[in-house]
């Protein structure tokens, strides 16, 4: 997917842990998990709102397009 989450970048330049993000936007480890890995298929703006808000960030911040290389 071109669609690349950049959650660890922006927690580890705000020095928070997964499980404190994760208590602070009011869902649980595991889904802040498959997001950090690049596992989910979608977010909902609820949820982007409240990751920006406590990462005081934008969401251009921790989503990122790459496009897929064509050969």
């Amino acid at each position: 997917m071109p669609i690349i989450v950049n959650l660890d970048v922006m927690l580890a330049k705000r020095k928070m842990s997964l499980s404190h993000l994760s208590e602070e936007v009011g869902i649980t480890l595991s889904n802040v998990s498959i997001l950090k890995t690049n596992k989910a298929k979608a977010i909902r703006f609820t949820t982007l709102d409240a990751i920006c808000k406590v990462l005081d960030c934008q969401p251009g911040d921790i989503l990122e397009y790459q496009p897929e290389v064509e050969e």
